[in-house]
């Protein structure tokens, strides 16, 4: 996915594999850098979180022999303990940073580039923009040509999935970023977007009756329904138990998943904050940061 031009098929049949050969590298590629991403945020929160335990037993708040059980009264278990973003993303950045000035320390000595050309590489290179101004390893010989190839090699896969990594968890700080937005917006809102907002909520909700006045069921009432009482059952009225599972049967299949998924003991539990946030699953590699990330960092 870098794509710097320099070399490029010439013939019909070399870009009929390109396409071929594209379609499926390139989803290989991704695939490698969501898996790449699961393993190092794997890693960083196992080492954060024992460091958290750590902290705690400095503190007094779990005894010294406390090994991932049911804690103490007052702490909280530590299963479902997760790091918060803001640490995960100062880690990658000195990381990147670090990766980035080493890789440009080799092109400015190999490649005779000045450092901030070999910083401007790196960045280019690493986040798969690629405009091809400057590339690597394009002169006919170079002195341990071998091995400052290995190293070219390990430098752009190490920065590209480093990078990757970074520009997900950026992406999680954003949405933070855009939710506080909204809520501001939501605080200082008129009172109509309020009564808006009820009154779809009200729209949507399934009421006891609804099927029955779906089907043009006729219910003997002791006189018109006014205003509050329009859509909804007089209070003398019974409710039957196939009326109530039939309007409630999402509520039931999520509860016996969940009963399911406790009795067998999975999943692990998520952090509370997580729930909180409407943009809160995601898909592909933000789902990764999410499930192992928490997406606030208040309670740290």
């Amino acid at each position: 996915t870098l794509g710097f031009g320099m070399t490029t098929p010439a013939t019909v049949a070399g870009k009929v594999f390109l396409i071929v050969y594209g379609l499926f590298g390139c989803a290989g590629t991704i695939l490698f850098f969501n898996l790449f991403l699961e393993r190092i945020i794997s890693l960083l929160a196992f080492i954060m979180k024992a460091c958290h335990e750590r902290q705690l037993r400095r503190s007094g708040l779990l005894p010294p022999n406390f090994r991932r059980g049911p804690a103490v009264s007052g702490v909280g278990s530590l299963v479902g303990w997760k790091p918060s973003v803001y640490h995960v993303l100062l880690i990658l950045g000195i990381f990147a940073i670090t990766l980035s000035c080493c890789a440009s320390a080799m092109y400015t000595a190999v490649e005779g580039w000045n450092y901030v050309d070999s910083l401007y590489y790196c960045f280019v290179t690493f986040s798969t923009i690629g405009f091809g101004d400057l590339v690597s390893s394009q002169n006919a010989a170079y002195q341990n040509q071998g091995l400052y190839r290995f190293g070219n090699f390990i430098f752009i896969l190490m920065g590209v999935c480093c990078i990757y990594s970074l520009f997900n968890v950026i992406s999680i700080v954003i949405k933070q970023v855009l939710n506080w937005v909204l809520k501001k917006f939501k605080c200082r809102c008129c009172p109509k977007c309020h009564k808006s907002s009820a009154r779809l909520g009200r729209r949507n909700a399934i009421t006891p009756g609804a099927r029955l006045r779906r089907h043009n069921i006729s219910v003997d009432t002791d006189g018109q329904y006014d205003s509050d009482t329009e859509g909804r059952r007089l209070s003398g009225e019974m409710i039957s138990m196939r009326e109530l599972t039939a309007s409630n049967k999402v509520s039931l299949a999520i509860l016996q998943k969940q009963l399911s998924e406790t009795a067998n003991g999975y999943p692990r539990n998520v952090c509370i904050n997580t729930r909180q946030n409407g943009f809160s699953a995601g898909v592909g590699a933000l789902a990764i940061m999410n499930n192992r990330l928490a997406e606030t960092s208040d309670s740290r």
